[in-house]
């Protein structure tokens, strides 16, 4: 089997439920992974809209999660460190650590990709680190990634 990333909130393509974007509640969905590459040491997930008019916007940036985790629950907390084996969210763009769900200008459907990377080593990283310094330090550490992609499209009121 192929390392992957699903979510029982939506499907690879479908469109992202409004409960998980800023006009529902604006929580993480759930996450669960698996067959990870042997010699997996840590995880980091990136969430970003490509399409977003000012460059790609990032919503999520989560790492060092453990080797051993294989979900992230609905509603994972916004917060700094996590209670799971101290990992750490980074800063989004919406200068917050944590997630931030999509919240496109009203107008065409926009892609969120939600990329997980299997790394051979824990990133020596503060907590609240940018999508770039979270980049740079997998640099030569990605043993592999799985990738998830939902869409969401706002409504011209």
């Amino acid at each position: 089997m192929a390392f992957s990333l699903t979510s029982t909130a939506f499907t690879e393509g479908s469109a992202v439920p409004p409960k998980y974007t800023c006009d529902g509640a604006d929580v993480s969905p759930p996450l669960a992974w698996s067959d990870a590459p042997p010699g997996t040491a840590s995880f980091a997930l990136i969430a970003d809209d490509p399409d977003a008019p000012a460059g790609t916007w990032v919503h999520w940036v989560l790492y060092n999660l453990p080797a051993t985790t294989a979900e992230l629950p609905e509603n994972v907390a916004k917060v700094e460190t996590l209670d799971l084996g101290g990992a750490h969210q980074g800063r989004n763009d919406f200068q917050r650590s944590g997630y931030g769900g999509p919240c496109p200008p009203p107008g065409p459907a926009h892609r969120y990709v939600f990329k997980l990377y299997a790394l051979d080593a824990r990133l020596q990283l503060r907590p609240a680190a940018q999508k770039k310094d979270v980049e740079a330090a997998m640099q030569g550490h990605t043993l592999g990634m799985a990738q998830l992609l939902g869409t969401y499209a706002r409504r011209k009121r």
